[in-house]
């Protein structure tokens, strides 16, 4: 795959008792990338969630922060989506994953859902396109099932937390790369970590 990204999504839930919480971490992504562009997000209501634009390695990309809840990603991102005419591979949504530890970061292109409501909103809303790329962005597992929906809404602990940071930290370096579509390139950066 060689698509520049046009646009990038932090999955996530809005308000402040979800804020740094596991879940929120392809949120905290797009929020410290926008940092790292120097721009700020604003809230479009036509896009149902925050959103600016920045420059990375001298292509246009478009931040998005759906404020949506997570169960209804698609919704916000289906709406950007179609407006600017960007399709699906040239997305990448970034979000927390629990097959992966805190530290480790993977791109990926396309897939299923694994599970996550974010991703299988996103797949329903892009007609059941599963094409765009993925940030997966290690939080661990709780060890059973029944222990997942209270594991994602709570905050890591802090050495936990610094490798989240330090995993999105890793991530941002690699956004260049994905910027002008050199997937393989940013994919061997990223899980040579």
């Amino acid at each position: 795959m060689d698509t520049p990204v046009q646009l990038i999504v932090g999955l996530g839930n809005p308000g402040q008792q979800y804020e740094q919480t596991r879940h929120n971490a392809g949120a905290d992504f797009v929020s410290a990338l926008s940092e790292y562009c120097g721009i700020t997000l604003k809230l479009e209501s036509k896009f149902f969630g925050a959103t600016g634009r920045a420059v990375l390695n001298g292509q246009n990309i478009r931040l998005l922060l759906p404020d949506t809840y997570m169960n209804r990603s698609g919704k916000s991102i289906a709406a950007m989506a179609g407006f600017y005419q960007i399709p699906p591979e040239a997305i990448l949504v970034a979000h927390d994953e629990l097959d992966l530890s805190p530290g480790t970061v993977r791109l990926k292109i396309g897939g299923g859902h694994g599970g996550h409501n974010g991703l299988k909103d996103t797949i329903k809303a892009l007609g059941n396109s599963r094409d765009f790329a993925r940030l997966r962005i290690g939080i661990g597992h709780p060890g059973h099932a029944s222990e997942v929906v209270n594991f994602v809404l709570r905050k890591a602990p802090q050495s936990e937390q610094q490798l989240i940071t330090q995993s999105i930290d890793d991530a941002i370096r690699a956004m260049p790369l994905v910027a002008t579509g050199q997937w393989n390139s940013a994919m061997k950066e990223l899980h040579s970590q």
